[in-house]
């Protein structure tokens, strides 16, 4: 059985809900990804800033990101999944919410997160195709 665990990228960092977007976005060309999840004060997951959400959400806008939080940006239920789940388990839940990227989570820990190009590595095409086609589909 193929694991969350055994397609994710690890070493995910979390970025606190009160951080402002310029250190996300510092931190983001730091270690070279498009997304942070966002945690509480507890250390539990409440988002994910995105790269697109820094732009669109914020400076399109003529807001400062080094006045704006990553809470501020997050919005509704945030979607995890267990390192131990099953890959159907992952293509689930990114399907169902349409997501593109995903935090893997053990032991109440961010272990690593999937994204797109994670599965693309891992899946086969036919899996692939079915994802793209779910995440992508208008509604």
């Amino acid at each position: 059985m193929t694991t969350a665990a055994d397609i994710m990228h690890p070493g995910a960092q979390w970025i606190p809900a009160t951080e402002t977007l310029d250190r996300a976005a510092e931190l983001m060309r730091r270690l070279n990804v498009g997304a942070l999840p966002v945690s509480d004060a507890d250390e539990r997951l409440c988002g994910i800033v995105t790269d697109r959400d820094i732009v669109v959400k914020c400076v399109a806008i003529g807001h400062d990101p080094a006045q704006v939080t990553c809470g501020d940006l997050c919005e509704g239920t945030p979607r995890w999944i267990a390192a131990d789940a099953d890959v159907s388990a992952v293509l689930d839940e990114m399907e169902s919410h349409q997501i593109k990227r995903l935090p893997v989570i053990e032991n109440k820990r961010l272990v690593g997160m999937i994204s797109e190009a994670d599965l693309a590595q891992h899946l086969p095409d036919e899996q692939l195709a079915g994802f793209v086609e779910k995440v992508y589909a208008r509604r």
